[in-house]
């Protein structure tokens, strides 16, 4: 079994030399790719990657330029020009143990059933943990944790882009990410991960969660601020409108109905913190909220 690692870059030359040096690292015997996509950054990216090459003399590595501006393209190159039986993505601000690829080689033999996986997902803040950090708003900065055990990701959960991976078999059932979504630029679209892995959950394909194959993802302030957080929901409701009616039918109205309800849910929350004296953890989810409905209902058509 061979293992393509993709990582899809743009403008973090901050973070990729560090990325790929602790791939390198791992200490693993089985057949593996490093394939580093990089999506027309205009920093010092491509520099950072040649010092990788000198420093570390990778053979099993390559640099993909796509021109095509989308994380969803990049990720699409990735699948294109990997040889792996298992495509695995890794975002390029996260950093793998030593042992990721060794450990994630052990659960897809004990998994053969598995057509995507996911694994934990641990935010590294460059700054000081922000006060409106709360178990619901985690996700707010690609945080994942299912805990010590294999499981099955169920209902409304998926794996995060940061750390998750996919079986050739199945992206040859199901295809590739959808390029109408997704990221492209400094935007905040998201969407693409969740069509893909629906399309995966329709066939009854598993959608593994892996315990033991952390990464660590680093999360700048920047991506902690209140304005940060309004623009990626406002971001999410917009995919979740062009995902929906591209679906047909009634799924659009579908979605509306389940963010009235997302609503409900919000408000009971937000209750129990400010009652709680815990206010900015209430408000911050309330804020994502509204510009996700606010993206669902009034956003791009």
């Amino acid at each position: 079994m061979k293992l393509s690692v993709v990582v899809c870059t743009y403008n973090r030359d901050r973070y990729i030399y560090e990325c790929l040096s602790c791939l390198v690292k791992n200490k693993f015997q089985g057949e593996w790719e490093l394939l580093l996509v990089d999506n027309n950054s205009t920093d010092n990216t491509k520099n950072e990657c040649e010092r990788f090459v000198v420093d570390y003399t990778p053979s099993n590595y390559r640099y993909i330029k796509e021109t095509n501006q989308g994380l969803s393209y990049a990720r699409n190159r990735g699948i294109a020009e990997s040889s792996g039986d298992w495509v695995v993505f890794l975002d390029d601000d996260a950093y793998v143990s030593e042992s990721y690829l060794s450990t994630l080689s052990y659960w897809l033999t004990r998994y053969p059933e598995a057509g995507a996986f996911g694994g934990a997902i641990e935010p590294v803040f460059e700054d000081i943990e922000p006060k409106w950090i709360n178990p619901w708003s985690l996700s707010f900065v690609s945080a994942l944790n299912l805990g010590d055990e294999p499981c099955l990701f169920e209902a409304n959960k998926y794996p995060i882009g940061a750390n998750m991976g996919i079986s050739r078999a199945t992206i040859d059932l199901v295809g590739v990410f959808n390029t109408s979504l997704g990221r492209t630029g400094d935007n905040l679209l998201g969407g693409e991960e969740k069509d893909m892995f629906s399309r995966i959950r329709q066939l009854n394909i598993p959608i593994v969660y892996f315990p033991n194959i952390k990464v660590e993802h680093c999360i700048p302030p920047k991506r902690t601020t209140k304005e940060f957080i309004a623009k990626m929901g406002y971001g999410i409701g917009i995919s979740e409108r062009l995902r929906t009616r591209k679906l047909g039918g009634f799924s659009y109205v579908k979605r509306i109905c389940a963010e009235f309800v997302k609503w409900g849910g919000t408000m009971v929350i937000w209750f129990y913190y400010v009652i709680r004296g815990h206010y900015p953890k209430g408000e911050i989810l309330v804020l994502f909220r509204y510009n996700v409905s606010k993206g669902l209902l009034l956003g791009e058509k």
